[in-house]
Parts: C-alpha cells; structure tokens; sequence
C-alpha cells in the first residue's frame, strides 16, 4: 500500500493546488508534474543548494538537463519535464515570486526527432471495421468503442470518461470534458458512426453516469479493457498486432489530412495544444507536402 506523496515546498504545493482545483489537470497530470518538480528541486538542492527552485538562474537547469543526459533520460522525457518546469516558473513569475521565467522560450523540441505514427491504410481501417459484428449487443457495444476511437479520434482515457450527458443530441457532438492537460473540446461525430450511438443510447440501462461501462459488473470502462477490445477485434480483422488505441487515434488525424482538412481544424477535433503537434502526420503521408505546393500558380503566361 502506498504511503501520501512526500511534501514538497508550500510554494511548489501551492502550484500543483492550482493545477488540480483552477487548472483542473487530472490526477496523473498532476502526479507528473509533482514527479518532475520532486527530482529536479532535489538535484539541484543538492548540486548547487542556496536558491529555491523559482529563484533558479538558467545555467542551473542547464546543468541538471546535463546531468539527466549523462544518465539515459530519453529527449523526450527531458522535454516533458522541461515542459512542467517552465509550467511552475511562468506561475511563479506571473505571482511574483521571481523576476523573470528563465525558460521562457527555451525548449529541446527543435533538437528531438520526429516520431512518425504507425497508422491504418483506409483498406485495413474498413476491414478492422468490418470485422466487429452487429450482434449480439455486447458485441455490438465494443463496435462502437472501435467506430469512436477511429471516427472521433478519441484518446483512451477520453473515451473511458465520457458520461452520458456528454452527448450532444441536438448538435451530433460529444464533449470532451476530461481531455489531456485539462483542456475540454466538442467533437462532431460521423453520420455512421453517429446513427450506431443513437442505437446504444435508446437500448443502454440508465439516463446517467459513464457512457460505457463492463459487462459483467456494469463499472466505468477502464484503459486496459478499451486496450483488449482493440486487440481482439485486431485479431479478427487479421491485422499485425502493433495497431492499439493510440494507432486509431492516429489513423483518424492522418485520414483527415489526407483528405485535405485544415491542420488546424484537426489539431482542435484532437485536443492538441497547437497545431505543431499535429504536424506530425505530415509525415505519415509521402508526397503530401509535394503535392501542396504545385497548387501554386507561379508559371508566367507566354508573350
């Protein structure tokens, strides 16, 4: 059984009570955070003591993100961490509490390679879709699961935390309440997809509470299950074995742009912060940045 998480500094407690009750972060995001501030406030307490973790000149993190190089930490991790730091001391500095955000635009982004998602052709998306059958209704109720993650493009814990109400049937739309990092969004649902929704609400038990829920104990559908779901139906639609949640997610943002929606309309139906993030998918699709530029008319009509 595991103990309260250690007591960090009242200020830096002050900031993740922020982030939990203002913000309105979920639990783990706020556990990362409490995490990364946790490791990087006692490297330095310890290497360079003197200075509260707000007070901090640049060359003092510069030398814990050495440190932590020197150790194994992946880019990636580094720049999640760099993320909740800048995070604090732009709140630190916004309250007064230091004269200056010192990581104010300092960023390892530009430094990290780009991970280019596997994704679904539209042949294996149809197939995986396909494959989920009709009946009987519990079968029916993981189709849809299948249908909301590729045609919504739904993070997992997403859809675990959808509640009826968050069904929008005047407008065709489901809020995202809980979304990553706290922010919340609508998302228009398919006209397909939306008909099969319809289908399950008017035959679903109850008018409240989690949207889905288990079979044999009718409680909240949690990730690992969403996680076996997809792999079954994977099984069934012969598909390799790496395709996950995740990968429905990503086939839904490549689909999209393969299709010629706007990057940033797509970066709001995925809850993304910018739509840097979603550039990634850029790279998914061979050509596509090819083919946009001869959309230009620069050829000079002949005299």
């Amino acid at each position: 059984m595991k103990g309260p998480a250690l007591k960090l500094d009242p200020w830096i407690e002050g900031y993740l009570s922020y982030l939990q009750e203002v913000k309105q972060l979920t639990a783990n995001s706020v556990k990362d955070t409490r995490c990364t501030l946790r490791k990087v406030d006692q490297y330095l307490n310890h290497h360079r003591p003197g200075q509260p973790l707000w007070r901090r000149p640049l060359e003092d993190f510069l030398g814990w993100l050495s440190f932590a190089r020197e150790q194994g930490y992946r880019e990636t991790g580094l720049a999640k961490d760099l993320s909740h730091v800048r995070g604090f001391l732009e709140y630190s500095f916004r309250s007064g509490r230091c004269e200056r955000n010192v990581l104010d635009g300092f960023s390892l982004q530009d430094q990290l390679p780009v991970q280019v998602p596997q994704i679904l052709n539209l042949e294996e998306a149809e197939r995986l879709v396909k494959a989920q059958t009709h009946q009987p209704a519990p079968e029916r109720h993981r189709r849809l699961v299948i249908l909301l993650l590729y045609g919504c493009g739904f993070r997992t814990a997403e859809l675990c935390g959808l509640d009826v109400g968050d069904v929008n049937i005047e407008r065709q739309e489901i809020f995202v309440r809980k979304g990553k990092g706290g922010y919340q969004r609508y998302v228009p649902v398919p006209g397909g997809v939306w008909v099969e929704l319809l289908a399950y609400l008017s035959e679903r038990k109850g008018k409240r509470g989690a949207l889905f829920r288990t079979e044999a104990k009718a409680c909240r559908l949690q990730n690992p299950r969403v996680g076996e779901i997809v792999r079954e139906a994977v099984r069934r639609a012969g598909l390799e074995d790496w395709v996950t949640p995740k990968t429905l997610r990503h086939t839904f943002g490549s689909h999209l742009m393969d299709r010629g929606v706007d990057v940033g309309v797509i970066s709001k139906l995925m809850g993304h912060r910018s739509p840097a993030e979603t550039g990634v998918y850029l790279h998914v699709l061979p050509g596509k940045k090819e083919q946009a530029v001869q959309h230009l008319k620069l050829q000079e009509k002949p005299q």
